[in-house]
């Protein structure tokens, strides 16, 4: 490394972290221990601010703590065949996952609209109608059904 390194208040500024993220991204194996100036203040890289931008982004894209720690890991060693843990395999993994919670959360929209335009106000009252279009009312029995007009 060239020059003194970046003190942990100074690398967290810079990387927009928190610093007690620092330890605990040690702990976790995600960063290197770093070196000790002569009164003990932990000395990073400059380039530890990339890995820090690097790990939150991947969180924020989606990834886990332990899929940031091998998607790194697979990235250190190269020389593997990544076929099944690159960055390619575990975007498309990640991605199909999005996708999944997309489709529910369309789901959940639509009956929120439907709740909404049906004038449900009343839960309890909502789940035993006929016209309820919220998820319970699938459950109520044909003799705990009630007129749309007295509920919703």
């Amino acid at each position: 490394m060239s020059g003194p390194g970046l003190r942990s208040g100074q690398l967290a500024e810079a990387a927009g972290v928190n610093p007690q993220t620092l330890r605990y991204y040690e702990r976790r194996g995600l960063l290197a221990s770093p070196r000790r100036s002569p009164g003990g203040h932990r000395l990073y890289p400059s380039d530890t601010v990339t890995l820090l931008r690097v790990i939150k982004t991947a969180q924020r894209l989606g990834f886990t703590l332990n899929e940031v720690a091998d998607l790194l890991d697979a990235g250190r060693h190269q020389h593997r065949n990544q076929s099944d843990t690159g960055l390619q395999a575990r975007a498309r993994e990640k991605l199909a996952e999005v996708e999944r919670k997309l489709a529910d959360l369309a789901v959940i929209r639509d009956t929120l609209r439907a709740a909404i335009s049906a004038g449900c106000d009343d839960l309890v009252a909502c789940a035993g109608s006929s016209c309820c279009p919220l998820p319970f009312a699938e459950l109520a029995g044909p003799a705990e059904r009630t007129n749309c007009a007295d509920t919703c």
